[in-house]
């Protein structure tokens, strides 16, 4: 493929963050949409009739991606379904000969990290997972200044992240699924469950499909403190406390309130999420780097220096819009160019991240302070090692 070749390329998940992908994509030049792909009849036929009025081009239509990845002319694929499906999609659309554009979490379990990681190299395909605060200017920015040492050696890094759509109070009942949509497909890998709308379209708020917002804003915040701490690898520890404290009522399985610690070698990485719409700083979301010379404040719309009894200027950045488009820009330059190491967030990091937030969940689903062996793939725990990889439902099977 060259730099003036055209990009075909194909959306698997129609609904939300993965129609958010294909429109900042379809901004880039050299790229065309030749298909769509969803498990609902009627998000994909409203998908369609957008796609339709935006680009003035009908995109074939499929519910089984199978055989969306069976096309020739399909070059590149995005990935915007819940997150029990990324990874099985991903694998399955390296082996078929595709590069991938998936949405964060990378995958709904550690064992699917690994899986994705393995494929990708295996396959030598071209993936980037949707953390586009890589591509934002205000966060490279911030990245120099950390990178320059002014804030002297930084001992903490504290994360937030206060958000109310983790809270269940009126759960609908099981149902029949709606006629449009093939519910043992949206399951897929997923145990079998009775439908209910609340669990088709909150399913972040169970385990078997996500993992709340410690698997939803986790992998962006948390990205943003192991991209510019320089974090290549899993913590040494971490322990966490996590529970439905406050709004007790809660009929999520996931945490309304969660604190998790990550002991790295010399520093420490806190993260804290309660289901309030408040936070530091006036900031619902956000980040403080703790240095010996002072604080760097952080959030997606600014970063401040606050400096510690005048040993730094202070200083604030503001952000600059347009890093989505930038972000899948990044992307199918890197399919044009097949350098897979000029990605901005590729799957290594993408699943580093993932992994995170997944030892954040299960330190405060077993109670445990754990120690993670990356090589291994084991806790040395029989209670926490249950949780590194979700079984598949039969016939589907993992990389």
């Amino acid at each position: 493929m060259t730099a003036n070749d055209t990009i075909n390329v194909a959306l698997i998940g129609c609904r939300s963050m993965g129609w958010a992908d294909l429109c900042a994509m379809l901004q880039n030049p050299g790229v065309q949409l030749v298909a769509l792909c969803d498990v609902d009849q009627a998000v994909l036929d409203a998908r369609t009739a957008d796609a339709e009025k935006n680009w003035g081009r009908r995109p074939d239509q499929y519910r089984d991606y199978r055989r969306l990845l069976e096309r020739k002319d399909v070059d590149a694929v995005i990935i915007g379904t819940p997150d029990h499906w990324h990874c099985l999609i991903m694998t399955d659309a390296c082996a078929a000969g595709k590069d991938v554009y998936v949405e964060k979490p990378a995958a709904n379990s550690i064992g699917e990290c690994d899986a994705m990681v393995r494929a990708q190299q295996y396959y030598g395909r071209i993936v980037q997972v949707g953390q586009q605060k890589h591509s934002a200017e205000h966060w490279k920015q911030l990245h120099e200044f950390i990178a320059s040492g002014k804030l002297g050696h930084i001992g903490r890094v504290r994360i937030w992240a206060n958000f109310t759509y983790v809270v269940l109070t009126n759960p609908t009942p099981d149902a029949e699924p709606p006629a449009t949509l093939d519910y043992d497909m949206w399951l897929g890998p997923a145990p079998r469950r009775p439908y209910s709308l609340t669990r088709n379209q909150s399913w972040r708020c169970f385990w078997d499909y996500g993992g709340g917002l410690m698997t939803d804003m986790g992998p962006h915040l948390l990205d943003m403190a192991l991209w510019h701490m320089n974090v290549t690898e899993v913590p040494r520890r971490v322990s966490a406390v996590g529970g439905n404290f406050v709004n007790p009522d809660n009929k999520a399985e996931t945490f309304d309130t969660l604190d998790v610690l990550y002991e790295l070698p010399d520093f420490n990485i806190e993260w804290s999420n309660t289901a309030i719409s408040t936070g530091p700083y006036g900031s619902i979301n956000g980040l403080e780097f703790k240095g010996e010379n002072g604080m760097l404040v952080t959030n997606y719309d600014w970063w401040e220096v606050i400096p510690q009894s005048g040993r730094m200027e202070p200083m604030k950045v503001m952000a600059t819009p347009g890093e989505h488009v930038v972000h899948t820009g990044n992307f199918l330059d890197c399919v044009r160019s097949r350098r897979a190491d000029q990605l901005a967030c590729p799957i290594t990091h993408g699943a580093l991240c993932a992994k995170y937030a997944h030892l954040g969940n299960i330190a405060a689903r077993t109670g445990l302070s754990l120690c993670y062996d990356d090589q291994k793939h084991t806790f040395h725990n029989k209670v926490a090692d249950r949780l590194i990889t979700r079984p598949y439902r039969k016939p589907w099977k993992m990389f």
